[in-house]
């Protein structure tokens, strides 16, 4: 695991000040950074071991799984640019709460079920999956948005339906993980 949050990282020799660190994911961690103007999302690749998943080149993935949910038409932040050799991204950022947020004070609305499942029937029809876990998704304006890029070829086990609603409501698999990170 990381030691310290950075100050300050660069994407293509743009220089961006950290403002806080956002998560920290199977792959990398995630910063809000702001260039003075403008807030953005900062993804740093990271080489942790994984116990439960396989990576090849994890900025590579990045970007194929943004060009593959881009052309299926999920609603995610743009990537706005990508650094290949110090292996950084740089999204537009999403203010708004995570549905992980919304589930720990009850106010998902079956609105962002319904979205979520939209967003099902686009993938599906794709054989996609994405990661459903609810810190991956944003709400801004009463919209859903997948803020993560990863997906995968398609799993019944995987899917929203078996795997990812355990996750939306205060199950006993929600509050095994809120009692266990």
């Amino acid at each position: 695991m990381q030691n310290s949050m950075p100050t300050e990282l660069s994407v293509n020799g743009r220089n961006f000040n950290i403002i806080k660190l956002l998560g920290r994911g199977k792959g990398g961690y995630s910063y809000l950074a702001t260039d003075g103007i403008s807030d953005y999302v900062l993804k740093q690749i990271h080489h942790e071991p994984c116990s439960y998943y396989k990576f090849d080149n994890k900025i590579q993935s990045e970007l194929n799984d943004y060009n593959r949910l881009l052309k299926i038409g999920i609603t995610m932040p743009e990537m706005l640019d990508i650094d290949i050799e110090n292996e950084r991204i740089l999204k537009e950022y999403i203010e708004g709460d995570t549905v992980f947020e919304m589930v720990k004070t009850d106010s998902v609305k079956p609105e962002y079920i319904e979205q979520v499942k939209n967003m099902c029937a686009l993938l599906y029809a794709n054989n996609t999956n994405i990661d459903y876990f609810p810190t991956n998704f944003v709400v801004r304006n009463e919209k859903l948005f997948y803020i993560d890029y990863e997906c995968n070829d398609y799993m019944e086990e995987w899917n929203f339906e078996n795997w990812g609603i355990k996750y939306w409501a205060k199950t006993a698999e929600f509050l095994e993980y809120l009692n266990t990170h």
